[in-house]
């Protein structure tokens, strides 16, 4: 099973607009990492997002690439939300699976994952970029398979 972690694409700041939706420049760099992605071979079953405006335009983008994914809102995915919920969640789940979210979540649910600490940070995350994580069947253990920053996709 592989694990896609999409922090939101940039957004413009809560004093320009409260419901801080993408910049031009974010709708472009979620745009070209998810067709980077998807031309790739990736194919997730669902894309799932906070449901904050930024999150959930950067799934929409992401949706356009992935027509076969379900998208949807989902709880335990804002900033500050217990990333063990979703260390929970991810365990039973079998198929491709992309979280939008925000940090420090994505941060702290990757730090779980990876060596059961969501303190300790263990991957960096870009805005609009994405993180692959693939758990081993037998053993149930965590790896990062790659790290996707916009400035990297052409």
């Amino acid at each position: 099973m592989r694990l896609y972690l999409v922090q939101h694409a940039e957004a413009k700041p809560e004093s320009e607009d409260p419901l801080r939706p993408l910049t031009e420049k974010g709708w472009r760099d979620a745009e070209r990492v998810a067709r980077f992605v998807a031309e790739h071979g990736v194919s997730p079953s669902r894309i799932l997002h906070s449901g904050k405006l930024r999150a959930q335009q950067t799934a929409e983008v992401w949706s356009r690439f992935f027509p076969q994914a379900r998208v949807e809102a989902q709880d335990g995915l804002n900033p500050n939300d217990d990333p063990g919920v979703w260390a929970e969640r991810v365990r039973e789940q079998q198929e491709d699976l992309v979280l939008v979210g925000h940090l420090p979540h994505l941060r702290r649910l990757a730090g779980l994952l990876l060596c059961g600490d969501p303190e300790r940070e263990v991957v960096t995350f870009r805005t609009g970029g994405a993180v692959c994580l693939e758990r081993q069947e037998q053993t149930e253990r965590w790896s990062v398979c790659w790290a996707l920053p916009p400035e990297l996709v052409p």
